[in-house]
């Protein structure tokens, strides 16, 4: 159903040019069309850029109605974001992924949240109804649902899956930096340049469209680790930038220090019995402090979970968001182990 929420509110002389890089987006790319096209108002300029495509997704986007934009070589959406930047007319580029899809009333809300706050870029948040069904899908984007919407509303960074900013901002400071050549942290990156030279970036928590990715163990691992949280940590070392907000809370670099201590804990005990069983009854009591530590500091996130989908699930997301923590520790000391070795004395 459309909702015209914001229709009557939203002024129409901001121009909206909606930007979406895609390779090989396959069937998730095709219901990210249909929303688009569903779109009402529908963005002054719809531009897509296909980053070296090979499964037709240029051909599905010109049926769409999208000017298209062909990245060769493949470059990553760093650059294609800015290509299609570039090409655009509009006062405000709104920045979408191609494996999400958009609200009806979109648009419209964008020019309602540009108008009515003194604001230089926005970001927005996953909804809590992801469209993949298996576990995984569900924890990962309900998590980055909860962290977005209990962040705070003023954003210390960007987010390149849906977020907008003024074009002449995002001109001013180059866009993305175009050395990220795969999906990474080129948006984080961006949103600290931005906000050191001055720029208000807001998180609008309402503002939400829908995740269809569908993750796996070995997907997530490799997203979260090695294209989130090493590139992260290595922006922080030079930037010496450590928010508290989103997933660098103090919360959350406690519950960091906590999992590793009850990992050492459950190792101790391992090798306790083997050489010291007189230790073992104490290593186990501190890492049963050290869990039920981490049951505490995350309350809140299991109880929305619980909440959302059933203590069954709560109960299997645990695990996963202490390896989370666990995988966030490791990322962090191999990023300083790098910085101290490599930084000039």
């Amino acid at each position: 159903m459309k909702s015209t929420k914001f229709n009557a509110e939203a002024p129409t002389s901001m121009k909206i040019s909606l930007v979406v890089p895609v390779y090989n987006g396959g069937e998730k790319f095709l219901r990210c069309l249909a929303s688009v096209r569903a779109l009402d108002p529908a963005p002054d300029e719809f531009i897509v850029v296909c980053d070296d495509d090979t499964d037709g997704s240029r051909d599905h986007a010109r049926a769409a109605g999208a000017h298209v934009i062909v990245q060769h070589p493949n470059a990553g959406p760093a650059k294609a974001r800015n290509l299609g930047a570039r090409a655009a007319a509009g006062d405000v580029i709104f920045f979408l992924d191609a494996d999400c899809t958009v609200p009806p009333d979109a648009i419209a809300h964008l020019r309602h949240l540009f108008a009515t706050n003194a604001i230089d870029a926005l970001i927005g948040s996953y909804d809590d109804a992801p469209s993949e069904p298996n576990f995984l899908s569900q924890y990962k984007n309900l998590m980055h649902h909860y962290v977005h919407q209990t962040g705070s509303a003023e954003a210390f960074t960007f987010w390149g899956a849906c977020g907008a900013i003024q074009r002449a901002l995002f001109m001013r400071f180059d866009g993305f930096d175009e050395r990220y050549m795969r999906p990474c942290i080129e948006d984080i990156e961006l949103g600290y340049r931005l906000r050191a030279g001055g720029a208000h970036i807001r998180l609008a928590k309402d503002f939400q469209i829908k995740h269809l990715k569908r993750w796996t163990p070995r997907n997530l691992f490799k997203t979260d680790f090695f294209d989130r949280a090493l590139p992260w940590t290595a922006l922080i070392m030079k930037r010496g930038a450590l928010t508290n907000d989103l997933n660098l809370r103090s919360q959350e670099r406690l519950s960091v220090g906590l999992t590793g201590l009850l990992l050492i804990m459950i190792a101790v005990s391992v090798i306790g019995v083997l050489f010291a069983p007189t230790i073992v009854a104490y290593t186990l009591i501190a890492a049963l402090v050290c869990a039920a530590g981490l049951l505490i500091l995350n309350r809140q996130v299991y109880r929305f979970l619980a909440r959302k989908r059933g203590i069954l699930f709560m109960l299997r997301a645990i695990p996963w968001h202490w390896f989370y923590f666990f995988y966030s520790g490791l990322a962090y000391g191999i990023g300083l182990i790098r910085y101290k070795l490599l930084s000039p004395a």
